[in-house]
C-alpha cells in the first residue's frame, strides 16, 4: 500500500492517471519482479480485491440514477450493443486466422478465436472509474462511460456462453447444453440484482435512522456491503452487479437523507484502490510470453481497440449521442480486468486438455498492456471532451482556489486600482458616493505613505451621519477602524474562511508584501463567486447535451 501510494503520486506528477503507478509498482513487486509479494501473498490478498470491486460496484450503481437512465437509456443500448458485439467478431476473426496459420488446426484456431472474441466484450470498472474519480469529470461522456461498464459485463458473460458451447464439441468434450448455460447466466444476473435491491432496501431503512453518526453510517454501509458480497460468494453470484444494485436503489429509492453516506464511503475506498491495483500489478507474469502468444496477444489488443472503436462509434451514431460521446467514447472502453480474467479462468477449467492455458496466458498477458495504455486512454478522452475537473463541489473550489482569484461581476477583488480603497484624507461625502456606486460594505483605507492605516464599514458610516451637516465633510481618518484583520493574494480560501470564523468578522484587507492595500475580502463576496462558480460548471455540463 505504501510504495503504491507513492507509485501513484510519482506518476500523477507525471500528468500519467495515479492507477497506472500502483499497477507498475505491483509488477516491480510481483511474480515479475522482486517477488515480495509472491504468489502466496497474492492470493492471500485475494479478498481485498474482492472488497474493491464490491466497492467500485457500489459507487458505479450510485450514479446509475432513474432520470439519466431514462434520457440515456436508448443511447446505453446502442452503444452497448456496438461496443460488445462488434469487437467479439473483430477478434474471433483476427485471432482465429492467426492461430490457424500457426497450428493448421481449424477446430482449435475457431475455438481460440470464438473464447478470445467473447472475453474481450468485457470493459474493466475499476480502473476507468478510478480515473473519472481522480479528475472529477461529469458530462455526457462521463454518464455514458459508467453506463457502459456497468452493463457490458452481462453481455460478456453471454457471449462466452454461446461461444464455450460451440468450442466444447469442436474440441471433443462432452457438450453443455446452451440452454442450461442461459439459465445459469439468467440466475447470475437476475439474482444478483434481487439480492443487491434486498440489501439496498434493508440499508436505506437503517440509514434513515442513524445518518447523526458518521461512524455508525459508515459502519452499516460497509457492513451491509461485505455482508452481501459475502453471501454472492457463497451462492455463486455476481458481487460487483449485486452492490451495483445496493447503490441504485439508494440512489433512486432511499430517502433523501441517506444520501451523504454515498461520501462517506467513497472516502474509505482510496487505500483499498491502491493496494486493488498493487495486487493486479502483481499477478502478471510478464516473462512467460512465447512468439505465438505475443502476436496472439498484440491480434487481441488490436482487434478488440478496433471492434470497441467501431462499435461505439457507430452506436453512438445511430443514437444521435452527443459528439463528445461520439468522438472520445473509445478512448475510454480500453481497460479489462477482473470478469475478463474471471472468464479466461473459466476457459481454463472448461478446456483444461486443450486451449484453456492458452486462453488463460493471453488474458494475463493482455491484461497488462490494456491495464496500463487503458487509464492514459480514459484521461486523454475526458480531457479532450471538456469534463474533466466538472465534478466538483464549493469545498473542492474553495480548497484549490486563492483570495486572489475571487472576482465579483467579473472584477477581482484585489488590485492596485481596486475601488474598494479610500485613501485617508477622503472626506465622508466622498466615500459614501463610492458606497453608492459599488456592492461592498466595507472598504480598505490607504495613509499617506501608501499603507494599508485603517477600515470602514458600512456601520460606521452610518453612526457618523447623525452628528448632521457637517458628517459629509469629516475625513476617513476620523472615523476608520485602526485594528484591521489582513490577508495576502495567495492566501487559500480555506484558510480565508478560518480567519473570518476566529475574528468573528465578514471583512478582511488585503494587501501586499509591503502592507500596500489591494482591496477588501469580504465574506459575502467569496460565498458569491463559489456559488458562481459552481451554477457555471452546472450550466456547463447541461450544455454539453
Amino acid at each position: 500500500m505504501f510504495f503504491g501510494s507513492v507509485g501513484g503520486r510519482l506518476f500523477q506528477k507525471l500528468k500519467i492517471p495515479q492507477v497506472v503507478g500502483y499497477i507498475v509498482v505491483g509488477i516491480f513487486l510481483g511474480v515479475s519482479g522482486l517477488l515480495i509479494l509472491g504468489k502466496e501473498t497474492i492470493v492471500a490478498l485475494n479478498p481485498i480485491s474482492t472488497i474493491a470491486l464490491t466497492l467500485i460496484g457500489f459507487l458505479v450503481g450510485a450514479e446509475l440514477k432513474i432520470d439519466i437512465i431514462k434520457k440515456y437509456g436508448k443511447q446505453f443500448v446502442g452503444i452497448l450493443l456496438g461496443e460488445s458485439i462488434t469487437p467479439f467478431f473483430v477478434v474471433s476473426i483476427i485471432t482465429g486466422t492467426a492461430a490457424y496459420l500457426f497450428t493448421k488446426d481449424t477446430k482449435t484456431a475457431v475455438s481460440i478465436g470464438l473464447l478470445l472474441g467473447a472475453i474481450c466484450a468485457a470493459t474493466a470498472p475499476a480502473a476507468t472509474t478510478d480515473v473519472l474519480k481522480e479528475y472529477r469529470t461529469k458530462g455526457p461522456l462521463t454518464t455514458t462511460i459508467l453506463g457502459i461498464v456497468a452493463m457490458d459485463d452481462a453481455v460478456a458473460l453471454i457471449l462466452y456462453a454461446v461461444a464455450s458451447s460451440i468450442a466444447t464439441p469442436l474440441l471433443g468434450g462432452h457438450a453443455v447444453s446452451f440452454l442450461l448455460q442461459l439459465v445459469h447466466i439468467a440466475y447470475d444476473i437476475f439474482g444478483s440484482i434481487l439480492l443487491g435491491l434486498a440489501f439496498g432496501f434493508v440499508l436505506s431503512k437503517i440509514l434513515f435512522y442513524t445518518m447523526d453518526d458518521d461512524g455508525r453510517v459508515l459502519g452499516f454501509s460497509l457492513g451491509i456491503l461485505l455482508l452481501n458480497t459475502g453471501i454472492c460468494e457463497l451462492l455463486e453470484l455476481d458481487s460487483i452487479l449485486s452492490s451495483m444494485s445496493i447503490g441504485f436503489y439508494l440512489a433512486n429509492f432511499a430517502h433523501k437523507k441517506t444520501r451523504p453516506m454515498f461520501r462517506l464511503v467513497e472516502r474509505f475506498t482510496p487505500p483499498i484502490y491502491v493496494l486493488f491495483f498493487v495486487t493486479v500489478g502483481a499477478k502478471l507474469n510478464i516473462w512467460l510470453i512465447t512468439p505465438f502468444f505475443a502476436v496472439i496477444a498484440l491480434l487481441y489488443v488490436g482487434g478488440r481497440t478496433l471492434g470497441k472503436t467501431i462499435g461505439s462509434k457507430l452506436g453512438a451514431r445511430l443514437t444521435n449521442a452527443p459528439v463528445t460521446v461520439r468522438k472520445y467514447l473509445p478512448f475510454c472502453l480500453l481497460s479489462q480486468a477482473g470478469v475478463a480474467i474471471g472468464l479466461s479462468i473459466a476457459a481454463g477449467n472448461d478446456f483444461s486438455d486443450s486451449i484453456g492455458p492458452q486462453i488463460m496466458l493471453i488474458i494475463t498477458a493482455t491484461t497488462f498492456i490494456v491495464q496500463i495504455l487503458g487509464p492514459i486512454c480514459v484521461k486523454y478522452g475526458v480531457t479532450k471532451a471538456g469534463e474533466a475537473g466538472l465534478n466538483v463541489t464549493i469545498d473542492d473550489i474553495m480548497k484549490s482556489a486563492k483570495v486572489q482569484d475571487v472576482t465579483i461581476n467579473g472584477t477581482p477583488v484585489c488590485s492596485t486600482t481596486s475601488h474598494t480603497i479610500v485613501n485617508d484624507m477622503d472626506t465622508l461625502g466622498t466615500i459614501i458616493r463610492q458606497f453608492s456606486e459599488h456592492e461592498n460594505t466595507n472598504y480598505a483605507v490607504r495613509g499617506s505613505d501608501g499603507t494599508l492605516c485603517g477600515q470602514i464599514a458600512l456601520e460606521q458610516i452610518k453612526e457618523s451621519m447623525h452628528i448632521g451637516d457637517f458628517a459629509e465633510g469629516i475625513p476617513a481618518m476620523d472615523i476608520m477602524e485602526t485594528k484591521v484583520i489582513t490577508c495576502h493574494p495567495d492566501l487559500p480560501l480555506t484558510e480565508a474562511y478560518k480567519i473570518f470564523s476566529d475574528n468573528d468578522t465578514d471583512a478582511i484587507s488585503i494587501v501586499d508584501e509591503h502592507n500596500m492595500p489591494l482591496g477588501i475580502l469580504e465574506k459575502y463576496t467569496v460565498d458569491h463567486y463559489l456559488h458562481t462558480r459552481v451554477v457555471e460548471l452546472e450550466h456547463k455540463v447541461s450544455s454539453m447535451g
